[in-house]
């Protein structure tokens, strides 16, 4: 669910950021109040979702506990703000949050006209389409004429524009505010079809009433670069933020996980495992913080492969493969720049 602005919200939000403060500091705003504010979804199972009591988690709510981890020594030292795919953008540029971790498309038009800078990115995906298994249909090629669900104002809807217009295929656009707004119309039939990002529909599936009454096709229509994001200006939180994420990275590439992480500290004689863990060297003075940051994210949160696997892996009901999102050395796109 990456979405995009249209171009008089785009002025609007460019007009915005040039009026907002610069954002330099937020290292020492975090560290003055004691919590990281971050900017999250308003609900996306195994991305970022509140349970019943309000507890947040998904692989974007741990990157955002990472940051708490290696700035504050505390991964639950994070308050989370709910955000429409409209709010998000001027909540961060507006210094309301910190960063934002929302299942968010890197585009070049985002990071450049919105004063805003990615940190990485902590899911490769693309969009795709989703619609009845009793509608028999097998491929997107056979969608023309059909109703199509989707966010208003998003890179989405933009996506589906193009395949259609592509491929002179006629549609009818089908558009909501909200997320959930999009689901419930998709479920009560509404529509034909719902597209969204690949991983999007996997987890937005456990919301319809027969989720097995469901297909969703073959064709990745774009490219999808979710990563968490910040403003510009601040480059020491640039880092900060783009670091925490690299560690977990590194840390699964490496073999280091929550659950053996005191014994590599300990123990190994690997330089790798050293100077990541803060024991030989201080790459976290480079980064305005402590030797062990990087040792608080994996003890407290865990590495890559971890928050994969608890929040929208094989054995969750969100059941998505690791596919690109492997570690390059088994393939896939995911590659930590050298922590050292």
């Amino acid at each position: 669910m990456k979405n995009s602005v249209s171009v008089i919200a785009l002025a609007a939000a460019a007009v915005m950021f040039v009026a907002a403060p610069a954002g330099a500091g937020t290292l020492e705003e975090v560290q003055k109040k004691g919590f990281v504010q971050c900017g999250v979804s308003q609900g996306v199972p195994g991305f970022s979702n509140p349970d019943e009591k309000g507890n947040w988690t998904g692989i974007d709510v741990d990157v955002c506990r990472a940051v708490a981890a290696a700035v504050l020594g505390d991964a639950g030292k994070v308050k989370f703000t709910p955000l429409s795919a409209k709010e998000r953008f001027t909540a961060l540029q507006s210094g309301e949050i910190d960063v934002l971790s929302r299942n968010t498309t890197w585009t070049l038009v985002r990071d450049t006209a919105l004063g805003l800078n990615f940190a990485g990115v902590n899911y490769y995906d693309g969009q795709g389409f989703m619609v009845r298994k009793d509608l028999g249909i097998k491929s997107a090629m056979e969608l023309a004429g059909a109703s199509v669900c989707v966010n208003i104002g998003t890179t989405t809807e933009l996506n589906m524009a193009d395949f259609f217009r592509g491929n002179s295929m006629d549609y009818k656009p089908v558009v909501f505010e909200k997320a959930d707004e999009v689901v419930a119309a998709y479920d009560s039939g509404r529509c034909d079809v719902y597209t969204t990002d690949q991983s999007a529909l996997a987890a937005q599936r456990i919301k319809l009433k027969d989720p097995k009454a469901h297909v969703v096709l073959p064709e990745v229509i774009s490219k999808e670069p979710l990563g968490p994001v910040v403003r510009h200006g601040d480059d020491q939180w640039l880092d900060i933020v783009k670091w925490s994420l690299y560690a977990m990275l590194e840390a699964e590439e490496y073999g280091v996980s929550s659950k053996n992480v005191d014994k590599v500290k300990s123990g190994s004689k690997n330089p790798i495992h050293k100077r990541l863990l803060g024991v030989e060297g201080d790459l976290g003075k480079n980064l305005g913080l402590g030797k062990e940051w990087a040792y608080n994210i994996v003890k407290q949160v865990g590495n890559y492969g971890e928050s994969f696997d608890r929040n929208v892996g094989p054995s969750t009901a969100v059941g998505l493969p690791r596919g690109v999102n492997a570690q390059w050395k088994d393939g896939g796109l995911q590659y930590a720049m050298p922590v050292r």
